[in-house]
């Protein structure tokens, strides 16, 4: 387990209660090792729950940026089945921070496309931690026009820092890409729900989640910038990430009552990362449901409902 800052003082009990069952395993006074080790658990069952009931934006930052929260190929292992791969923009090459292609949800053909972030370093780095270039954005939009063509749903999930901002993306026109990606989800005449599944960062994020149901996992976050980016910014200090974090309003809970969202899809106590089938699940079921939803839509009320929704948000953010 990993522990993030703030978790410091349930580490140290769980360590702990771990310690005194390694003695209790060796056979030495077993029956009060284990005794106190249950002690020390029930005390951090409590802790946890005082820690994550009430966190502010910096500490959902930290915890939608958890390294062993669920990522895209979990979900799409678990909640899909008969998945196909597809691969390069046709144009450029293959861009390995997005995964999508065919499959199965709920045995209804689809098309899945997601931000993939990795799972330790060398999977990191050649996702190039969920931070897509180009080439994958314009596959994202490949995907899209055959799921226009065939009529197939399209689920998006988003966990992303941001595009990529590096000097080989930009010459290969990544603001244009993010924009025609942006553009292609809001002309596509098919059912298109996204979950945000840890971090929605900047135009990487809406280049996916331009959709007619957007759902966030209750501790993930939803930010046009990071909030370090952020506070570089503004103050000149990225340690105001904390200030900036509360400003961007980034939490799902802020984000709903804005109406940038349409739900919020409840974690396992202590996040997804303790839990990733609960959350795998909650999320699955938050997918029928959004799509349930969409089924009897004709296509030009799919992107007429897509288009007014995004129109709205302005208002819908000053009204409140």
């Amino acid at each position: 387990m990993v522990y993030l800052d703030f978790e410091k003082p349930l580490a140290d009990i769980e360590g702990k209660a771990e310690e005194l069952r390694a003695m209790a395993r060796k056979g030495d006074g077993a029956v009060d090792l284990e005794k106190e080790a249950g002690a020390l658990d029930r005390k951090s069952a409590e802790l946890l729950r005082d820690l994550y009931k009430s966190l502010d934006p910096w500490r959902k930052t930290q915890v939608a940026r958890h390294p062993d929260r669920p990522h895209c190929r979990d979900y799409v292992e678990a909640l899909f089945t008969e998945y196909t791969p597809l691969a390069g923009d046709r144009a450029f090459g293959d861009d390995h921070a997005v995964m999508g292609g065919l499959a199965r949800f709920n045995d209804a053909p689809c098309i899945v496309i997601g931000h993939e972030k990795g799972n330790d370093t060398r999977s990191r780095i050649h996702h190039n931690f969920g931070m897509a270039r180009p080439e994958g954005y314009r596959k994202a939009i490949r995907l899209m026009d055959m799921a226009h063509r065939f009529k197939l749903p399209v689920i998006t999930l988003v966990d992303t820092p941001g595009a990529y901002p590096g000097k080989g993306a930009e010459e290969r026109g990544q603001s244009e890409a993010i924009a025609r990606c942006t553009m292609k989800c809001l002309e596509i005449g098919v059912p298109l729900v996204s979950v945000i599944i840890g971090e929605g960062g900047s135009g990487g994020a809406v280049a996916f989640a331009t959709a007619n149901r957007i759902a966030m996992l209750e501790h993930s976050i939803y930010s046009v910038i990071s909030p370090e980016g952020c506070a570089s910014i503004l103050w000149k200090d990225a340690e105001k990430m904390r200030d900036a974090a509360e400003a961007l309003r980034l939490t799902a809970q802020d984000l709903k009552k804005l109406g940038v969202i349409d739900g919020i899809i409840a974690e396992p106590l202590g996040g997804a990362q303790r839990a990733p089938k609960e959350a795998i699940a909650a999320v699955g079921a938050q997918i029928v449901t959004m799509l349930a939803d969409l089924k009897d839509k004709k296509p030009a009320e799919l992107i007429k409902d897509r288009r007014a929704k995004f129109l709205a948000m302005g208002s819908t953010a000053l009204a409140a």
